[in-house]
């Protein structure tokens, strides 16, 4: 998870590239991706960039949320769709967030270095408590079926 109110400047962002990330720039929105990974970056009215989404999986060409339910962890989707997330895209997540981090120059600390930091962890055992149904509480639900 980043925890960064860094700022970078038009040159660390244009070089990326070079460090084979995949950059994309459309009106100060800068979206960069890697591994089936990516990032979103806006330019601030002082002309520099300041991380709006952090390294997330892609599903589909959008951002997802990582979710740990307790007995699994799942991406969420924006619109609610849940997927159970597999070790080869943990993997490619931290993978990527080690490079975005490196060519940055932004500092990894320990607790971040040592596992995979949800975005959500939502879950309970005991029955009417918040979260005793993890679905429910983060607005999860399963791909219907047509």
């Amino acid at each position: 998870m980043w925890y960064v109110n860094k700022q970078f400047d038009q040159a660390q962002i244009e070089s990326l590239s070079s460090k084979g990330f995949l950059v994309r720039n459309s009106g100060g929105v800068v979206r960069i991706e890697k591994y089936n990974c990516g990032a979103e970056l806006r330019k601030s009215p002082q002309g520099r960039f300041q991380m709006t989404v952090i390294p997330s999986i892609m599903f589909q060409g959008q951002f997802t949320h990582l979710w740990d339910a307790g007995y699994q962890k799942f991406l969420l989707t924006h619109d609610g769709l849940k997927f159970p997330i597999r070790v080869a895209q943990l993997a490619d997540l931290r993978r990527f967030n080690e490079e975005l981090r490196t060519a940055l120059g932004v500092p990894t600390y320990y607790n971040e270095a040592i596992g995979s930091t949800c975005q959500y962890s939502v879950y309970d055992r005991v029955k009417g408590r918040v979260g005793d149904v993890p679905d429910e509480t983060v607005g999860a639900h399963e791909e219907s079926e047509h």
